[in-house]
């Protein structure tokens, strides 16, 4: 074994200095990475001003999809799963409640913060006839659309004519006080 020099010591380097090609190199390669980040940043914003990327052969969240499913993506993201529960049971109102109570009481309106539903009636005795049996009715709600959705059933009798205000009527009157049904 010959050797031509003295070992190198511990604090000394065994690799050779980089010569001025070496450091050109190097130069150059962070001068390209540096070219091709600016570049994929000025794509990026050329693409978001054209309306985002275009799909291509592999599926992803961009692709369209059927009308119930982005309507029940919506629902679900914004959380209306209950309110859109109850408007089913609006349109439903005459399969829920028999035909016979359908004819003469109907849904109004859904607090979804008192978990109440509105029912007017067109006369008084449906309006008695339909609170005696809103018990039964709650049950049978909460076990179509899920526990709890409804609390409680309000029941509203019929509207009474318009208040006419003419030549016949005394003043500060408001007229008979019957509720028209």
């Amino acid at each position: 074994m010959s050797t031509d020099g003295p070992a190198p010591g511990p604090g000394e380097n065994k690799t050779p200095e980089p010569s001025g090609v070496d450091l050109a190199r190097v130069a150059l390669r962070a001068a390209r990475d540096q070219a091709r980040a600016r570049g994929d940043a000025a794509q990026q914003k050329k693409q978001a001003r054209r309306g985002g990327l275009r799909s291509g052969a592999r599926a992803d969240g961009r692709d369209p999809m059927a009308l119930g499913a982005a309507i029940n993506r919506l629902i679900t993201e914004r959380g209306w799963e209950t309110p859109a529960a109850v408007g089913g049971v609006m349109g439903r109102w005459p399969q829920i409640v028999g035909e016979d109570l359908a004819k003469h009481c109907v849904p109004e309106k859904y607090d979804e913060d008192e978990r109440v539903l509105v029912v007017r009636c067109d006369s008084t005795a449906w309006a008695t006839n339909l609170r005696l049996l809103a018990p039964q009715l709650v049950a049978r709600l909460n076990e179509d659309l899920g526990h709890g959705a409804v609390t409680l059933i309000k029941v509203n009798g019929p509207n009474g004519p318009a208040r006419r205000f003419g030549p016949l009527r005394a003043p500060g009157s408001t007229g008979p006080g019957d509720t028209y049904g």
